[in-house]
């Protein structure tokens, strides 16, 4: 029970979902995950199959009999890219770039109580897809997946641990609304000398336009993009979605086209 528990919690904190929401899901007491999660529980078949469900993974990841799915982090440089080039589809890993943009995000928009974990997650998205629509190149290039509440980076907790490893955020758990919301406080300046004029400004055009929103409404506000729109549920969203995009979503202007 305490490993299934372990993984359960593993699986929970990376979609960014909180216990509430899990238990929502599962139509059970916020309690019972608690206790699950603590190995303090034991879990039914019907749960184990719920949690399959609801994570995309085997029963078998759950139970302990299959490795969780690993993802791999690797910095890499690449040459500008040429305007008659095939559009980029894969995402590419940019840790440093990861790393200053949230620390960006974090010291512009951090502080306000609204910015927790889950609209980091939103913010991060729009930044990236808008980048990629309107000039046909990656920006972080993170790999967002589509779940209920929305896309969600599958790079950012295991960026955000070392950042807080080598003491450039802090992470704290507060109550919003009732709810434990996890934010994260930058302990350092971003470098921007990485930041070229265009992404800088595609990042403040994110933030003047959806910082000021809750969870929820970043959420909602997602789930009318044609990129999530068009995702299967569990899995990577195409960054070559967004050449579909209507209005209000689409940062393309008529000479970009």
């Amino acid at each position: 029970m305490d490993c299934i528990g372990k993984t359960i919690k593993t699986l929970r904190e990376a979609a960014g979902m909180s216990q509430q929401e899990l238990a929502d899901k599962l139509s059970i007491q916020r309690v019972a995950i608690t206790q699950i999660e603590s190995g303090s529980r034991d879990v039914c078949a019907d749960e184990i199959k719920g949690f399959s469900e609801i994570f995309q993974v085997s029963s078998d990841v759950l139970l302990g009999l299959a490795a969780m799915p690993k993802v791999s982090i690797e910095e890499v440089k690449t040459m500008p890219a040429r305007k008659e080039a095939l559009r980029i589809s894969v995402p590419q890993k940019n840790l440093k770039k990861f790393k200053e943009v949230l620390l960006y995000i974090l010291n512009k928009a951090g502080g306000k109580p609204n910015i927790g974990e889950t609209a980091l997650y939103k913010l991060l998205y729009f930044i990236d897809f808008n980048y990629y629509e309107k000039y046909e190149d990656q920006l972080i290039g993170a790999t967002y997946i589509k779940n209920h509440y929305g896309p969600s980076p599958v790079e950012f907790k295991h960026i955000v641990e070392k950042m807080i490893s080598d003491k450039e955020v802090l992470k704290l758990v507060n109550k919003h609304f009732g709810y434990d919301q996890k934010k994260y406080l930058a302990l350092k300046k971003p470098d921007l000398s990485i930041l070229n004029a265009r992404e800088k400004q595609t990042i403040d055009d994110v933030l003047a336009l959806l910082s000021d929103k809750n969870a929820k409404e970043l959420s909602e506000y997602s789930h009318n993009d044609v990129p999530w729109l068009t995702a299967e549920e569990g899995k990577p969203i195409s960054y070559e979605a967004v050449f579909y995009r209507t209005s209000p979503y689409s940062v393309r202007e008529d000479d970009d086209l």
